[in-house]
């Protein structure tokens, strides 16, 4: 029998309680998020309320406060919203703010003057129905018909069909039972490609810049497009390349000709889409979770909680605690004890972790705003001082993953515009003066000099480490590139214009 023998050993763990994770979850939701976690929470546990809602004074119990039973006048059957009462929120809120608020209004907010108006239903044109009434006016078969929209039903955002024709077939074949041949499908192609605007249902973007430019020869016949199209026929891949000199070579033209070819594909969309289908794209707006002003010299700092809900435990669920703590212990009392105790304490452990999620973004902020001070008062990104993450958690006393959550996700505007968060930090070098500075200046000086340098004889990486040195700042040629691809400059090569 193998010998058996008990050891003890010592380890470390770090657990997280619940509320610590719903605080890190909390911390890592911007503005707008954050308001629909708080409605959902509202909605799961009825323990929690909105103030704002409610008819509550001064008095009234909070987190911190206890019913002690004595105020029964607070009943909700009792309270009286005249329909006199022609207070309206909407009425106190800018037009782009106020459907936010259609969860809190009752009908009964309305004046009795009040018309009763409903908003029409817009009817907005998509861009495949706009191209497929100009494919209905064309003398087109029924299964032309057909396989034109479904060519067009398989364009991409730019107006692109990534769908090979032989794909077409077997998909038309498959999910419409319509036989058609490549041939057919590649006839009505073309038709849909004659379609405005130009250059739509292409399959590539040497296709796209080719139709373009036919285009413009049928519509203007004294005007000659001919070396265009020869560059972007013959020449597609030496033109993305910006080998000029070798295409001037090659088609034996003057620097003159070339310049004013490529200037008439310039001028073309490789998104042809785009100009038309703008309304049917979707617009993202940023809502600022800080707002900083610059008043009398002083930067001023504040949360954005317009439109949170301030929350506090419901007066009647801690009554409602108190009456069944008071009553006989019966099986069923215990239970309804547990479960209201549950919610209450819940929506306590909600609100603590609101508050929290509060202060930490607050001091987080206001970390920032000092380390940052002078940018904030004149704007000018070279002011920029070296910041990591660990100097923020350093100066407020939190961990760094707890900054990066903050940081992460949040925006704030400024009298300069509206920034990420992320935007604030960089990493430092040291110049020849031996002062530490931001890499965001390096890259400042790096972009003017890109822009300002001769683009028949663009400068090279080593070139413009060479401008970087005399400003002070030594910096090795591997690092300008870097500057250079984080920026997205391409190389010098790719810069050259004739």
């Amino acid at each position: 029998m193998p010998n058996q023998r008990l050891t003890q050993t010592q380890r470390q763990e770090l657990k997280l309680s619940p509320q610590q994770i719903q605080l890190m979850k909390l911390l890592q939701l911007p503005l707008i998020e954050l308001e629909q976690r708080i409605k959902e929470e509202m909605e799961i546990n009825p323990a929690l309320e909105d103030v704002r809602d409610n008819d509550y004074d001064d008095n009234e119990p909070t987190v911190d406060d206890s019913d002690n039973g004595e105020n029964d006048d607070y009943n909700d059957d009792e309270v009286d919203f005249s329909k006199d009462d022609e207070f309206d929120i909407n009425d106190y809120l800018p037009e782009e703010d106020r459907d936010d608020y259609s969860y809190k209004l009752q009908a009964n907010n309305y004046s009795s003057d009040d018309d009763d108006y409903e908003a029409p239903i817009v009817n907005e044109e998509t861009f495949q129905d706009y191209l497929n009434q100009q494919l209905a006016y064309r003398n087109l078969t029924e299964k032309q018909l057909e396989i034109g929209e479904y060519i067009i039903g398989n364009l991409d955002d730019n107006g692109y069909l990534n769908r090979p024709v032989p794909n077409i077939v077997d998909d038309m074949l498959f999910t419409m039972n319509v036989a058609a041949t490549e041939e057919e499908v590649a006839e009505v192609l073309h038709i849909v490609q004659e379609l405005d605007p130009p250059g739509i249902a292409a399959r590539d973007l040497q296709e796209c810049l080719l139709i373009q430019l036919q285009r413009l020869q049928e519509d203007s016949p004294f005007s000659d497009y001919s070396l265009s199209i020869r560059i972007i026929k013959d020449f597609f891949e030496e033109f993305t390349k910006k080998h000029y000199d070798k295409i001037a070579k090659r088609l034996e033209v003057s620097n003159r000709e070339l310049k004013a070819a490529l200037d008439e594909i310039l001028k073309l969309n490789p998104k042809p889409a785009d100009a038309s289908s703008s309304g049917t794209k979707n617009i993202h707006y940023i809502t600022p979770d800080f707002f900083v002003y610059v008043r009398d010299g002083k930067v001023e700092l504040s949360l954005d909680g317009r439109n949170t809900p301030e929350l506090h435990i419901s007066k009647q669920y801690l009554k409602m605690l108190e009456e069944f703590s008071n009553s006989k212990d019966t099986r069923s009392k215990q239970e309804a004890v547990q479960f209201v105790k549950q919610k209450i304490d819940a929506a306590k452990w909600f609100i603590d972790a609101i508050n929290q999620r509060q202060n930490t973004l607050y001091v987080t902020m206001k970390a920032i705003v000092d380390i940052q001070e002078e940018y904030f008062l004149t704007g000018d990104e070279t002011k920029l001082k070296p910041m990591i993450l660990k100097d923020v958690a350093d100066k407020v006393g939190l961990d760094i993953s707890t900054i990066s959550r903050v940081a992460n996700s949040k925006y704030v505007q400024t009298p300069y515009g509206t920034f990420l968060l992320k935007f604030f930090f960089s990493e430092g070098i040291t110049n020849d003066e031996g002062e530490e500075v931001s890499t965001r200046e390096i890259k400042k000086i790096l972009k003017d000099a890109v822009e300002n340098e001769d683009k028949a004889n663009p400068m090279t990486d080593e070139q413009l480490m060479l401008v970087l040195k005399e400003k002070g700042y030594p910096i090795a040629r591997r690092t300008v590139a870097k500057y250079r691809e984080q920026l997205g400059i391409p190389v010098g090569r790719m810069r050259k214009k004739i």
